[in-house]
């Protein structure tokens, strides 16, 4: 979806949204979603986002090819690694979850969703194992303040990206466990794990490689988003390092390259380039790459988010600005 294409969806949902913000219209499209269990107290927040249920089709059961064989990806887009103890680890390159924003997958006896959500450039990998079942994810292809909202395919409740936590149906409340990775450049990636696996390119008619959302993180304001800017003067589309309900401004963080604070040590180094910038993915600017980890040199969950996303899903949030 263009820039362009994103202006005329948003001026339709926003035009539309408070007419059909009713689980009585969405019953008809969701009838196995029981909308009388929900968390969300206001209803306008939740508008399409354009593409209907599937319309953005997850993919499960994804392809993989060993590092070594990969000819396609550029040595400075982004791709999501994860690593779990006893098996090869994994990259999902960017350029796919541009395109599908969920991968449904098992690693070992772990089933997984890698998620992205490109307007908030939230990146989440979920142990899916909730309460003796294993869900697997769609997306809804609906948005609360700007986020992706994904459903399970076994109960049809709604979740928030963003936050890990269903917010309608049956699931509501409950919390998906988030693993902790992290989002580097191929070329970080390649060289950590020369015998690695990496996704393979999906079989749908797709412009892989290509940002549908040029210039989309320079913007002033987001897209489909009504609600608060961030305070501190802090510009709604710069990264943060979100580590629970505390957030790192990526601007401070690229000035010191390294921070510890509140029991984590943050670090910073340059090589991979926005996806959400240029036209092709590997492109962009150099935002870089982050790595978060405890005391004992653990990986720590977390995200690296758009400032406004922050704000709206935790806006009693601890800004970590420094002196």
């Amino acid at each position: 979806m263009s820039l362009r294409h994103l202006a005329l969806a948003a001026a339709l949902a926003l035009g539309t949204g408070t007419a059909r913000a009713d689980p009585e219209f969405w019953q008809y499209e969701w009838p196995d979603t029981d909308f009388s269990v929900t968390s969300v107290e206001n209803w306008t927040e939740i508008m399409s986002g354009g593409p209907p249920k599937d319309g953005i089709p997850a993919i499960d059961g994804p392809q993989y090819i060993p590092v070594s064989d990969e000819a396609i990806l550029h040595d400075r887009e982004a791709v999501v690694a994860v690593e779990i103890d006893g098996e090869r680890p994994r990259a999902y390159p960017i350029r796919y979850l541009m395109w599908h924003e969920i991968v449904n997958d098992r690693i070992g006896d772990v089933p997984v969703s890698v998620t992205y959500c490109p307007l908030c450039n939230s990146f989440m990998v979920f142990d899916t194992r909730v309460e003796g079942q294993e869900l697997t994810f769609g997306v809804s292809g609906k948005l609360r303040n700007s986020d992706m909202v994904m459903y399970d395919r076994q109960t049809e409740s709604w979740w928030q990206q963003a936050i890990g936590t269903g917010i309608v149906g049956e699931m509501t409340g409950v919390e998906l466990t988030l693993l902790p990775t992290w989002m580097e450049s191929w070329s970080e990636y390649k060289a950590r794990h020369p015998d690695g696996l990496v996704m393979a390119q999906p079989a749908f008619p797709r412009q892989y490689g290509r940002n549908p959302y040029v210039g989309y993180d320079s913007l002033q304001r987001p897209f489909l988003y009504s609600g608060e800017l961030p305070p501190h003067d802090i510009a709604p589309l710069m990264r943060v390092v979100r580590v629970g309900d505390r957030a790192w401004t990526m601007e401070r963080l690229r000035e010191a390259g390294e921070i510890e604070e509140a029991g984590v040590t943050i670090t910073w180094v340059s090589g991979q380039a926005s996806a959400l910038d240029q036209y092709g993915v590997g492109d962009g600017r150099d935002v870089g790459t982050v790595r978060v980890r405890d005391a004992e040199g653990n990986d720590v969950a977390h995200d690296v988010m758009f400032a406004f996303a922050f704000h709206a899903f935790w806006p009693e949030g601890t800004w970590m600005l420094g002196s």
